[in-house]
């Protein structure tokens, strides 16, 4: 992520959410928030593509077929993570890297929650004037500045409320493939110190594919490379293992779904939930 400006591939992810809100087959499917949570220039050219308009010019082309793909991927993997959310029911949740995440202000399921939203400065600025205007469907919403370079974060989550004694739901989607094993170790250790009896903890990674690599490539130029350990599949698995003495070693299930149960960990009745994107097609175990 350059300095001073908000998580490109946070962007990219709320535009295939809003690309997709109410023109998925999937019913389970919904994202009212994401168009507004969008900047103007790529809320444009969502709303051309959600009003049918065909795209001009070879970039633009390109542009819409990109789009499409991250619709397929979005649709399972937002509706895996919504599920387990609504299954686990605790009265914290924290999301890792939230984004433009709209959940807090789309999720009726967390009106008695306490969500946390974790993210860069940067792109929380950004994130908190756009969703001035909507309505929280959570209890309530604390944003924790977070900037990794400089700040502890257990220290943040300290400072903003979170309770250690009270079970927590942990969603860290989309993030561990831009970090080091010592920054997952790190995250890991402090979500183990903070997590109570009947937490849960959601991880969505990727595994090597030939379309990761290009997808790495992409992001690189972006400004937002994957990391050097995110090539072996995946990352957190040994860091979980370490820390969480039964973790399962199967942290990837089958290649075929697009989200699987990595195993369960050591503060039971607590869960990992490992959540993958290669299928757009697949549905829950």
């Amino acid at each position: 992520m350059k300095p001073g400006t908000e998580s490109q591939t946070a962007v990219m992810v709320a535009a295939a959410r809003a690309a997709a809100h109410g023109r998925t087959e999937v019913a389970a499917f919904t994202d009212p928030t994401a168009l507004a949570m969008l900047p103007a220039d790529v809320r444009r050219r969502i709303e051309q593509y959600r009003a049918g308009v065909p795209p001009k010019g070879l970039r633009s082309r390109v542009r819409r077929r990109l789009l499409e793909g991250r619709v397929k991927m979005m649709v399972p993997r937002t509706v895996a993570i919504d599920q387990v959310i609504r299954e686990t029911a605790s009265p914290q949740l924290v999301i890792l890297g939230a984004g433009l995440d709209g959940r807090a202000w789309r999720m009726a399921e967390l009106a008695d929650t306490i969500v946390f939203e974790v993210d860069h400065p940067d792109s929380q600025r950004r994130k908190r004037e756009r969703t001035a205007s909507l309505q929280p469907a959570a209890r309530e919403i604390r944003f924790v500045p977070v900037d990794f370079a400089r700040d502890r974060l257990d220290d943040a989550l300290a400072a903003a409320g979170h309770d250690p004694t009270r079970a927590t739901t942990w969603v860290w989607e989309g993030v561990v493939m831009y970090l080091e094993r010592a920054d997952i170790e790190a995250t890991l250790g402090v979500i183990q110190a903070r997590s109570a009896a009947g937490s849960h903890l959601v991880i969505l990674y990727t595994s090597p594919s030939l379309i990761r690599t290009v997808a790495g490539f992409v992001l690189g130029l972006i400004g937002e490379p994957w990391s050097r350990a995110s090539r072996r599949a995946p990352a957190f698995c040994r860091p979980l293992s370490s820390l969480y003495s039964s973790a399962s070693a199967d942290c990837v299930r089958s290649a075929a779904d697009s989200y699987s149960t990595a195993g369960s960990i050591a503060r039971s009745p607590s869960v990992v939930y490992g959540v993958t994107a290669r299928s757009a097609s697949s549905t829950r175990r």
